[in-house]
C-alpha cells in the first residue's frame, strides 16, 4: 500500500464494533449453510454504512473476504464476486446518511440483485458450463435464480441483525 492510501486510512475508537461486527459476519461465511446463503452482501452494505471512511469500509471487507477464502479456497472468478461487494461498499458509502430500518429492506434487494448480476456473469465468462453466446448468459442467469433468492434472503436477515446490533450497542455506550 502506498503511504498515501496509509494515510487515509484512519479509525477511531469507535470503528472497533463495527469491525468486530464485519469480522463475525465474515467469519460465518465458514459455518455450514445452504447454497449463497451467506452475509456478504449484508457486509458489503454495512461496511459502506458503519464506517466513516471509505477506506476503512473497503479494507475491512477485502481483508475479511480474502481470509474467509483462505479457508474456503480461492476461485477462478473472485473478481466477480470481490468487484460487486465493493461496488455496494462504495455506494452504500455515499449514501450512509441515508440508510435507516425503513430504507434497508431495499438496500437489500437492490444490492442483492446487483451482487447477482455481476457474480453471475462471471460464472458464464469464466467457465464452460455455458455456451459463450447470449443465449449461453441467459441460460446462465435462469440456473442461478435459486441462489438469488438465499442471497436476498440471508442479505436482507444479516443487514437488520447488523443495524440492530449496532444501534443496540450505540444505545448502551450512550447510557454508561
Amino acid at each position: 500500500m502506498s503511504i498515501k492510501i496509509l494515510s487515509k486510512l484512519s479509525f477511531n475508537k469507535k470503528d472497533f464494533f463495527p469491525i468486530i461486527l464485519i469480522l463475525l459476519l465474515i467469519f460465518s461465511r465458514l459455518l455450514p449453510h445452504p447454497p449463497n446463503f451467506t452475509p456478504i452482501v449484508a457486509v458489503a452494505i454495512m461496511s459502506g454504512y458503519l464506517f466513516k471512511n471509505l477506506y476503512l469500509s473497503i479494507l475491512v471487507l477485502f481483508f475479511s473476504m480474502i481470509v474467509g477464502d483462505m479457508f474456503i479456497g480461492f476461485y477462478s472468478n473472485m473478481f466477480y464476486v470481490y468487484f460487486p461487494l465493493f461496488v455496494i461498499t462504495y455506494f452504500c458509502f455515499f449514501k450512509n446518511n441515508n440508510i435507516n430500518a425503513k430504507n434497508l429492506f431495499i438496500y437489500g434487494i437492490v444490492s442483492s440483485v446487483v451482487f447477482f448480476i455481476i457474480s453471475n456473469l462471471g460464472v458464464w465468462v469464466s467457465s464452460d458450463m455455458y455456451e459463450k453466446n447470449i443465449s449461453g448468459l441467459i441460460n446462465c442467469y435462469i440456473m442461478a435464480i435459486p441462489f438469488l433468492k438465499n442471497t436476498i434472503i440471508s442479505t436482507i436477515l444479516f443487514s437488520y441483525l447488523s443495524f440492530l446490533s449496532l444501534s443496540t450497542y450505540t444505545k448502551k455506550v450512550k447510557a454508561s
